[in-house]
């Protein structure tokens, strides 16, 4: 018989039970994805008021948060207007290596793990919650924009990791409009991500 794979092997240690996972002595681990906190959706080619207004709001999440932080990074090539996002967003932005895909200047002190990214949603982000090796509690997510890239993360992660509590604070995200932003959140309340 074959051996389960290291990844389906986490997986399921991910969503074991919490209080039997303390009871054998585990610690679950705590996540915050900050989502796309970069210059060009602040104050670059996408930026917005409602987005440079939560960046003191994240700031103070991040500085007083629990556990492991990583930062998601929109990028993005100079073939973008090529892809289907560039011909239905042709604005060109997150560029990787530009100023534009840097994480902004607020909060660069604070990363430490990155998980770059090419479309709203990263697959790779559940295998890199998973390669930390530790069970898992709770994956907050706050950052830009409430309804593309954070609502496309929280779907997934919350798809991956059924049995952990995926929360996401709506006061440290910002979508396209306030319209959207909201409806954002409903769509993941009435998927049982919590808004906070």
């Amino acid at each position: 018989m074959k051996k389960p794979d290291k990844d389906i092997d986490l997986m399921v240690r991910a969503c074991y039970n919490m209080d039997e996972l303390y009871n054998r002595g585990e610690h679950p681990m705590k996540f915050l994805i900050v989502v796309d906190m970069q210059v060009d959706f602040i104050s670059g080619s996408l930026g917005s008021a409602h987005a440079a207004a939560i960046v003191p709001n994240v700031v103070e999440k991040v500085m007083s948060f629990e556990g492991k932080v990583i930062f998601t990074r929109d990028t993005h090539f100079d073939n973008y207007f090529d892809t289907q996002e560039g011909r239905k967003l042709p604005v060109l932005h997150c560029v990787k290596d530009t100023d534009g895909w840097q994480i902004c200047d607020e909060l660069k002190p604070f990363v430490d793990s990155v998980v770059d990214k090419v479309t709203f949603g990263s697959v790779d982000l559940p295998k890199y919650i998973l390669g930390c090796g530790e069970p898992i509690e709770e994956i907050a997510l706050c950052g830009l924009c409430t309804d593309i890239c954070v609502i496309s993360n929280a779907m997934i992660l919350k798809s991956t990791f059924p049995e952990a509590r995926i929360t996401v604070d709506a006061n440290c995200c910002a979508g396209v409009t306030m319209e959207s932003h909201q409806t954002a959140l409903d769509a993941m309340k009435a998927a049982q991500i919590e808004i906070i």
